[in-house]
């Protein structure tokens, strides 16, 4: 783990993030950020932010995006806001908004 960029409390169930993290999981950094821009899902708008700010990261500490590929991504489940909704005969239901944590991490590519 070279570089590192993290998002915290985003408004999309981990599911549905990890449905397109699964697209970019160990590709290079140029390559994932044209994966990202080709796919029709809410998610890849949260990932594509996280991926800038680690490139971003990557840049300060010296290195060149076209060295890199993502080594680890994933989404984590954070806090679920709790409400209520109406239902039959004077009932509630619940309904769970969930959050989530993203985090990557880039490392150098081995030149075989």
């Amino acid at each position: 783990m070279l570089i590192k960029a993290s998002a915290k409390f985003i408004r999309i169930s981990p599911s549905r993030l990890r449905e397109v993290m699964d697209c970019v999981r160990g590709k290079e950094v140029v390559t994932a950020q044209g994966i990202l821009l080709n796919i029709s899902k809410r998610a890849k708008e949260y990932i594509k932010k996280v991926l800038a700010s680690a490139i971003a990261n990557a840049k300060v500490k010296g290195f060149n995006p076209d060295q890199l590929y993502i080594s680890k991504i994933t989404a984590d489940g954070g806090p679920m806001w709790k409400r209520f909704k109406a239902a039959a005969f004077g009932r509630a239901t619940k309904i769970k908004k969930r959050t989530s944590h993203i985090t990557i991490e880039l490392d150098l590519k081995v030149d075989k």
